[in-house]
């Protein structure tokens, strides 16, 4: 299948041609925003997603941003050709939902809303309202593999199509969740960082990283394999569980490297096909450790890598959409894209913007409670 359109809303703000823009600046979407910390009582460094999307929809960020990517997407798919066929379905990649306003229902309104206020909260809505907005009458659901659900939405997408359940698959990976109760859970656990900029708090496959930098995004894709001018091929993917613990990576990462083979397996590809590792790179150690060992075993250190959560931060659930979207752009227009080196770093880390792939990319994807997987990118042609 094919990536025939995309959509972005992102902490840089709300456009695909914003986050390019952004990345290509080299500069960080996070910014500080009052209420963080163990007191709420001092800035944290997040790359929220700003206000913004349609004024006609309720004054919601999470469904404006849900309904402005897939928007977005399906009308860049239609200028490149795309005409949906007799089934489009949707998958959506959720973890957390609507946090903000889940929030507000217990600590401010108390349950007491209308009922159409309510329904908004409901992770079917969003979904409901882009398949009625465009006519689409295929299946439709929401997918939830943490930090992997993307990478998990894009893969039940290709078996959709493959099993012929649809012609076409919208997938909308979503996440606002970088509230500072949420920040700070992760803070605690070690994982993540919001007392410091991006580039001085995560430097994956570099010295000095201390984890990642909180991010929130909502991106889509138009998936099909009838596009006249798509931006890159999905060639397969994978997904594996470690079995072991709800936080920790194996330390073997036999799950981790099987669910690589798989995806090459499945993609019909060899290792030294793959140019590009478009890595995980959360900046935590345990992160960098388990990468680094793959790039290593299976790779030989032949593969580029690029790392873009110090840029746009970790969104989560949309992290691996958001990594897709950059790469697929980047075959599309010629570049690479990757956030500055600040420190001592890997040899095979790419640093900014240089000329783009000549091969294959391997997106990787590395959630929570185990969740691994793996999709292969390539050029359209």
């Amino acid at each position: 299948m094919t990536i025939a359109g995309i959509g972005a809303v992102t902490g840089y703000g709300w456009g695909r041609e914003t986050l390019w823009e952004g990345l290509l600046s080299g500069k960080s979407a996070a910014r500080l925003h009052p209420g963080y910390g163990p007191g709420r009582d001092r800035q944290g460094w997040v790359a929220r997603v700003p206000p913004g999307g349609d004024p006609e929809l309720p004054p919601s960020r999470f469904l404006r941003a849900v309904l402005d990517s897939g928007r977005e997407a399906v009308a860049d798919a239609r200028e490149r050709g795309w005409r949906p066929g007799r089934t489009v379905g949707l998958v959506h990649a959720i973890v957390l939902g609507n946090l903000d306003e889940w929030q507000d229902f217990y600590t401010v309104d108390g349950g007491q809303r209308r009922s159409r206020d309510y329904l908004r909260l409901i992770p079917s809505t969003p979904v409901s309202m882009l398949m009625s907005e465009f006519g689409f009458h295929g299946p439709a659901m929401n997918v939830s593999a943490a930090c992997s659900s993307a990478n998990a939405a894009m893969i039940t997408a290709q078996l959709w199509l493959d099993q012929g359940l649809a012609d076409d698959v919208v997938v909308v990976a979503t996440d606002l969740s970088a509230s500072p109760e949420m920040v700070q859970a992760f803070v605690t656990l070690g994982a993540a960082v919001d007392d410091a900029d991006s580039f001085e708090a995560c430097r994956p496959f570099q010295e000095g990283s201390r984890g990642f930098v909180f991010g929130e995004a909502s991106v889509a894709f138009v998936l099909t394999r009838a596009a006249d001018r798509p931006y890159a091929a999905v060639l397969g993917g994978a997904m594996s569980s470690d079995a072991y613990h709800v936080v920790s990576v194996e330390p073997s990462y036999e799950q981790i490297f099987d669910c690589v083979r798989r995806a090459l397996a499945t993609a019909g590809v060899r290792p030294d096909e793959v140019a590009c590792l478009n890595a995980h790179a959360s900046g935590t150690a345990q992160c960098d450790a388990a990468e680094t060992a793959l790039l290593a075993d299976l790779f030989d250190d032949r593969p580029q890598v690029t790392a873009l959560k110090p840029l746009a931060g970790h969104c989560q659930a949309a992290s691996a959409a958001l990594e897709l979207a950059v790469a697929a752009l980047g075959y599309e227009r010629g570049l690479l894209v990757s956030a500055p080196i600040v420190a001592p770093a890997h040899a095979r880390l790419v640093d900014g913007v240089r000329p783009g792939v000549d091969g294959l990319t391997l997106k990787t994807a590395l959630g929570m409670g185990g969740n691994n997987s793996a999709v292969l990118l390539g050029p359209a042609g």
